[in-house]
């Protein structure tokens, strides 16, 4: 990790809450892109990410991370290389009430399979109030499998600490020496 700037990248499918995270966790007033839903989208949402979101968290006087999100859907996918050059890390949101968050996650590791050759990723799993399957176990048990074995949550993403703890996460998996 560097001192002063470093990027963290959230990515996930549409609804998932990479957008609510952001501005949970984000020091200053998130930079949102959201335009109104014209496709299949409307189905989960009214608003959806077209270009990014952007954050900032301060960690101390001196080093600070830059939080991007990626619009979750596919046609915008363009953006994900753009904004995934010189990240650090990955936070990859499943909306679990979605009909198949397993496939999801598959999806978007393989899309960002690039960036995780060089850099960690942490997995915040949202929504499992409306919907409790799969477990956190069960997405453990798939990526061991593949010889994946990231960090696994169950977040809400509008509670900073629980945001908070999955950027942490990551943070100590690139340095296990940070202080929390």
């Amino acid at each position: 990790m560097k001192k002063y700037d470093n990027k963290i990248i959230f990515t996930g499918p549409v609804g998932a809450g990479k957008t609510t995270a952001i501005g949970a966790i984000s020091d200053i007033p998130p930079i949102t892109t959201d335009a109104a839903a014209s496709d299949m989208t409307l189905n989960r949402k009214g608003y959806t990410t077209v270009a990014l979101d952007y954050g900032v968290l301060n960690l101390d006087g001196k080093a600070k991370v830059h939080l991007y999100g990626t619009p979750g859907q596919e046609r915008f996918d363009f953006m994900w290389d753009i904004l995934s050059t010189g990240g650090i890390g990955l936070i990859l949101l499943l909306d679990n009430s979605r009909p198949n968050p397993i496939k999801d996650m598959q999806f978007f590791l393989n899309a960002f399979k690039d960036m995780l050759r060089q850099a960690p990723v942490v997995i915040g799993v949202t929504k499992t109030d409306i919907k409790n399957t799969p477990t956190t176990e069960s997405y453990a048990r798939i990526l061991e499998k593949v010889d994946m074995r990231p960090p696994i949550f169950e977040i809400d993403g509008r509670n900073r600490d629980d945001v908070k703890s999955l950027v942490m996460a990551l943070l100590f998996s690139i340095d296990p020496g940070l202080e929390g």
